[in-house]
């Protein structure tokens, strides 16, 4: 049978998994299954040239048992309500193992960004939270940037959140410009806890970061942040990255500025003093840690059997499928989990809500510390789950699984869900 790619159904394949690890009971397992809430808007936006245009968007609240619903925005072309699901659920777990008190939510809006003025874009983002903006809110749904989505766009929609309440309501959305009282350290947070997370796992696995040789697919946010930050904290040499234009690998290393230069005239593909490579090529790189950073659905069953790599960071949403996972697993390669790896952006989102509800405000050494304690503990805690599992074999991301469903489950069945 041919490997199933729908990122909801891997999400729901993961929870079964996991679910008959744990012997989970079956109406809290029923309940997981499927969203709480999946709504579509359809809404016209007047655009910059006078014409009206009509665009589709999605907001899907997942469970809220321990607390309002967090997930990003996404606005790209090929967004659908299935992949937001999957988002939605996987911020579920992501912000269940991190402890934090919130459930899981997503959202997205079908569009090419690169198509369209500021203009348009400020009109659209307005737009589209008003048309959701009875389902969000501090204490209800708490969205947050995503895939090109960014801090002056969540403003727009703190802006329009706010005329739609008649009163300042920041703790509405997170990921905001400083000015409007976002966090400080937020921007980067992804892949600083991702950083922590390597930190944890190479003294486990006995690596020695600073001979590590990484390659990095994906120089977006996560990714661009990622090779900067693993040869700032550890010395590591990043040999290969790429984009959605392609990739370069050289063994002797890459330069940053260089990387930024190419990338600023479209594609990290311009660099030059490299080979090029493509993004499959990437994967197969004979390489120390391998930084999955673009999109889901990377590394498969057709092509897991090839990864030479000694460990995988998933700094991505899912870009590891169930069958590659067992691969993986089998051939000894550690895979460390997507909601565990990238939670760092979640948990600083968590700082900022938690500052503008209080508004009491941190420095950005504050939220660095905050952020290591926390992600450490729950790194710590999957290997604690995963070593209690040892009998069956489970990997890093079924320990950290049962850990997330548990305390989800524990929620519900406190709130007398059933």
């Amino acid at each position: 049978m041919a490997e199933e790619l729908d990122p909801f159904k891997i999400a729901q394949i993961q929870l079964d998994e996991a679910a008959e690890i744990m012997d989970l009971d079956k109406q809290v397992h029923a309940m997981l299954r499927e969203p709480m809430q999946s709504v579509t808007v359809n809404f016209p936006v007047r655009m910059h040239s006078g014409a009206t245009k009509e665009f589709t968007g999605f907001r899907v609240l997942y469970n809220n048992a321990r607390g309002p619903g967090k997930g990003g925005i996404r606005f790209h072309p090929a967004e659908n309500i299935d992949t937001v699901k999957a988002l939605a659920a996987w911020m579920t777990w992501k912000c269940a193992l991190a402890d934090i008190p919130f459930g899981g939510a997503k959202g997205g809006v079908i569009v090419d960004t690169k198509r369209m003025s500021e203009t348009d874009l400020e009109a659209l983002s307005r737009q589209y939270i008003r048309s959701i903006g009875s389902f969000v809110g501090p204490h209800t749904d708490v969205p947050a940037p995503d895939v090109y989505t960014n801090p002056q766009i969540m403003a727009w929609m703190a802006d329009e959140y706010s005329k739609m309440h008649g009163r300042d309501e920041f703790g509405m959305i997170t990921g905001k410009p400083l000015e409007l009282w976002g966090s400080q350290g937020r921007f980067d947070s992804t892949a600083v806890g991702g950083m922590y997370v390597l930190r944890e796992a190479a003294k486990l696995r006995k690596m020695n970061l600073r001979k590590a040789r990484v390659a990095v697919q994906g120089f977006g946010n996560a990714g661009h942040f990622a090779l900067d930050l693993v040869t700032k904290m550890f010395g590591s040499k990043v040999v290969a990255i790429s984009d959605s234009g392609g990739g370069v690998y050289s063994p002797g290393g890459l330069d940053y500025k260089k990387l930024q230069e190419a990338k600023a005239k479209g594609s990290v593909d311009d660099y030059r003093g490299g080979q090029k490579i493509t993004n499959e090529e990437l994967l197969d790189l004979d390489v120390d840690v391998l930084i999955p950073a673009a999109i889901e659905n990377q590394i498969t069953k057709a092509n897991a059997d090839k990864v030479r790599a000694k460990m995988v960071l998933e700094l991505a949403n899912g870009p590891v499928t169930p069958e590659a996972d067992k691969i993986l697993f089998e051939r000894g390669i550690p895979s460390m989990p997507d909601f565990l790896v990238n939670s760092g952006g979640v948990i600083v989102s968590y700082f900022e809500w938690a500052q503008n509800i209080s508004g009491y405000y941190w420095t950005k050494e504050d939220v660095y510390s905050r952020l290591d304690t926390i992600i450490t503990r729950s790194f710590r805690d999957v290997v604690n789950a995963q070593r209690e599992h040892k009998g069956r074999k489970i990997n890093y991301r079924m320990a950290a699984y049962t850990i997330a469903i548990g305390r989800v489950a524990a929620a519900m069945k406190a709130r007398g869900w059933y």
